[in-house]
């Protein structure tokens, strides 16, 4: 079948005139009028049928970088679909501008963590840059960009080749000291085909008493920040999902999910206060912070049962769901940017929804399971 041209106009057919079950959904292409039947997620994702049909709508109504996402995690599309939407990243849209945005030394803006001298001065007024190299390759992983397309290889090539961090010229996919720099590096060294083995056994040597990670370390800091810690996690977790992982990598990886459920995603151990409000707050894109969606949305690609410590986060998440079935962005973190991807904060946001529908869908349809197993 040949990929269906979006924009979509999806709606529910009603069940009585065209022989369909109520859950199913026809999605039309408006250029040929091919039809593909694909499953609903509302029975799964805790919101009404038809809100459930407006929010999917609506999130299927933007880049392919979401759409791909909504069409695997929401609406179980067959896979060549959802392969074929994928490949328009790296050809328009967002993931194709910032590929253009790319410098010929191989990096964006002039460097690795942040731009050149000369841009950051320019911009440093506005926050944290993120438009360097290492915000961007974070940018297109979370697109879910194809690693393995021609021009992707070539862009990663260029970078492998050219970005060197600032901290001492270390080659870009080495890595550098910092374990909250490092655990993103091997997030992307993995998605992108490079090796990392050195980083991973630095960060399985760095990892703290209380089973989590600090960048404070080299300060005498001695515990962990669930900042840090999140991004050490996925970049183990997408390691251990690449190559097996060894029994150390894996245990570390339990240890550091122990202490974020320990604390149940946003409390202190010791008295149970919330650590910081704005956790509670969802941002996108996350960059190198922490947020209760950014956890949840790690324990779910974790894949396992949902741990009961994370219920009053998941109740948290449900809480925030509007009326329409969308949720806000909350929290942009401020800095340069090449374009937004948002309408911003306070308004209703793809990324969060997408992210929150499929936590949702994944706790739910677990519960689901146990109650009938």
């Amino acid at each position: 079948m040949a990929a269906i041209d979006f924009p979509l106009r999806i709606f529910q057919i009603h069940c009585a005139q065209e022989f369909l079950h109520p859950d199913q959904l026809w999605i039309v292409d408006h250029s040929n009028y091919h039809k593909l039947v694909i499953q609903s997620s509302s029975k799964v994702s805790g919101v009404s049928s038809a809100k459930s049909v407006t929010a999917i709508d609506w999130l299927l109504d933007s880049d392919p970088a979401i759409r791909w996402q909504v069409m695997r995690d929401l609406t179980d599309a067959p896979p060549e679909l959802v392969a074929a939407e994928r490949g328009r990243i790296a050809r328009e849209g967002w993931g194709a501008r910032l590929l253009d945005m790319q410098g010929e030394d191989g990096q964006w803006a002039g460097g690795a963590c942040f731009p050149s001298k000369s841009i950051y001065q320019s911009v440093k007024n506005q926050g944290q840059p993120w438009i360097s190299t290492l915000p961007t390759l974070q940018l297109l992983h979370d697109f879910g960009l194809d690693p393995h397309s021609d021009r992707v290889r070539r862009a990663v090539a260029m970078v492998r080749d050219g970005c060197r961090w600032e901290h001492a010229g270390q080659p870009f996919f080495s890595g550098e000291v910092e374990p909250c720099i490092n655990g993103r590096v091997v997030t992307l060294g993995t998605y992108f085909d490079q090796n990392v083995d050195a980083i991973v056994a630095r960060l399985l040597a760095e990892q703290l008493k209380d089973g989590g990670w600090n960048c404070e370390v080299e300060n005498g800091s001695i515990r962990s920040s669930f900042a840090t810690t999140i991004n050490v996690l996925e970049g183990l977790l997408a390691y251990e999902r690449a190559t097996g992982g060894s029994k150390e990598s894996i245990a570390a990886r339990h240890r550091g999910e122990e202490y974020l459920l320990e604390r149940k995603l946003f409390r202190r151990k010791s008295t149970g206060e919330i650590i910081n409000p704005a956790w509670q707050q969802f941002s996108f894109p996350t960059r190198w912070k922490y947020d209760v969606l950014r956890g949840l949305e790690y324990l779910r690609s974790v894949g396992e049962a949902p741990d009961r410590r994370m219920d009053e986060a998941v109740n948290l998440l449900r809480s925030k769901r509007q009326s329409d079935g969308t949720w806000l962005l909350e929290n942009t973190h401020p800095g340069k940017v090449y374009f937004a991807l948002e309408d911003g904060d306070s308004r209703p946001s793809r990324w969060n929804t997408l992210r929150a529908l499929r936590v949702l869908r994944w706790y739910d349809q677990t519960a689901q399971a146990q109650k009938l197993a």
